[in-house]
């Protein structure tokens, strides 16, 4: 049996992400055994991104990493899959394998412990198959392991399935999603045949757990080729699966456009674009149809996506700003149209607005420049609270909120611009209230 490595004593902290990874590389290479980057990092490198985690495949069987780094986290041993630590890093450090059948549609139902060959045929797709030896300089092409022509394929910018992309596919569906998140992020076309088989399978997503879908169309929707990701999806039939699970026949139908989310939105923005452009503006009708058809498409689109109460909250706030936008600004007055901009999901509307009405957008941001110079502005600190109200002799009850907010009203009105001002219209208003 091999010793440690004695390289192990060299321990510099602050280490980078990729000088962390080699230094792994190295003491397993120490220790006898095969080990390389491989993966996603690997691509990036080729294509001169910078890769933000560094993954190893290894001959080392996972007993073997254990030995050499005492502290590796066994979280996917049972796949052959460890983590190893060096000072703040964490690095993926997976042996080389072949995958069984996937029953579930997301992990082998067994493993077998293979060479590197064998473990890049189980990979999704050729670009993401690749191995580099981090130690061999650029211009060696050596440097890079190929088994599945994943080089020819990043040169031509192509995103292709290992092997048979229908067997791919019915591993784990969710490789349909991957491959529109990896080839618009890139810029890369898919092959035609994958393209085929995910038009073939698209049905199938319904099978797979809604917080997965939903991780990656977060994933999507945080890039600034959020808009060419939806729209593949759509092209790919995707959209109707991901967006409504089990569609009526009012439906949207799949292979539309996305052109409110060219904007450099937030999530629940860029969610708020795609519901408008799928559901043809219903959801900016005026209230109540539109307060209904919004709180139902989000509904739904909660329950599809996994959403968070707060992102769900978020974007349906970002819907209704937008619709008072375009319905009810001229009519909201002063005080109105000051709450509406000091909301929270104003500016995230406001830019949305740009792409549906650009002439309505100027005209409210002209308003909203106006309205901050008046009467301490937007949203100015309250000249009253609900402490001042009880020392002034009202009642706590559910008068306060009213009575509060038809102060605050004033205020943004200038109607009042003093504390004692706001207490007098307080007391005038809640008179019976009075002990």
């Amino acid at each position: 049996m091999a010793r440690p490595s004695q390289n192990m004593s060299r321990d510099p902290s602050d280490v980078p992400p990729r000088e962390a990874a080699a230094w792994i590389v190295r003491v397993l290479r120490d220790e006898g055994f095969t080990a390389n980057f491989a993966g996603g990092c690997v691509r990036d490198e080729l294509l001169n991104l910078h890769p933000l985690d560094y993954d190893i495949a290894t001959s080392a069987r996972p007993d073997d990493i254990v030995r050499i780094f005492p502290k590796a986290s066994q979280v996917g041993a049972a796949f052959g899959v460890m983590l190893v630590r060096k000072h703040g890093v964490t690095v993926e450090v997976a042996t080389f394998r072949a995958d069984g059948p996937y029953s579930d549609k997301r992990r082998p139902d067994s493993i077998t412990f293979a060479d590197e060959a064998a473990d890049a045929r189980r990979r999704d797709f050729t670009i993401n198959a690749l191995f580099l030896d981090p130690f061999k300089p650029a211009s060696d092409a050596s440097r890079v392991i190929d088994h599945v022509g994943g080089v020819a394929d990043l040169h031509a910018r192509v995103l292709r399935a290992v092997g048979d992309p229908n067997a791919r596919l019915e591993e784990d569906h969710l490789r349909a999603l991957r491959a529109v998140r990896f080839s618009t992020r890139l810029g890369f076309d898919i092959e035609a045949a994958t393209a085929a088989a995910i038009r073939a399978h698209a049905n199938q997503l319904r099978g797979v757990s809604r917080e997965r879908i939903g991780d990656e169309i977060r994933l999507m929707l945080a890039r600034p080729t959020r808009r060419a990701s939806m729209e593949a999806l759509s092209a790919l039939t995707l959209d109707v699966p991901v967006f409504d699970r089990t569609p009526d026949p009012g439906s949207p139908a799949a292979g539309g456009a996305y052109p409110r989310l060219a904007a450099d939105i937030d999530l629940p923005g860029a969610l708020a674009a795609v519901l408008i452009d799928r559901r043809n503006d219903d959801l900016l009708a005026a209230s109540p149809k539109g307060e209904g058809t919004r709180l139902d498409a989000l509904r739904v689109t909660r329950a599809a996506l996994c959403l968070s109460n707060d992102e769900r909250d978020d974007c349906l706030a970002t819907l209704g700003s937008l619709a008072s936008m375009i319905h009810d600004w001229t009519g909201l007055g002063v005080a109105g149209r000051k709450r509406l901009a000091g909301g929270r999901r104003f500016a995230t509307a406001l830019s949305l607005l740009q792409k549906i009405n650009a002439g309505r957008a100027d005209e409210i941001q002209t308003d909203v420049r106006s309205l901050s110079g008046q009467f301490g502005g937007i949203s100015p600190l309250p000249l009253l609270s609900g402490d001042a109200l009880v020392a002034a002799g009202l009642k706590p009850g559910p008068r306060f909120k009213v009575i509060l907010d038809q102060v605050y009203d004033a205020q943004l009105e200038g109607r009042v611009a003093t504390s004692a001002q706001a207490l007098a219209l307080a007391m005038e208003l809640g008179g019976t209230s009075r002990v």
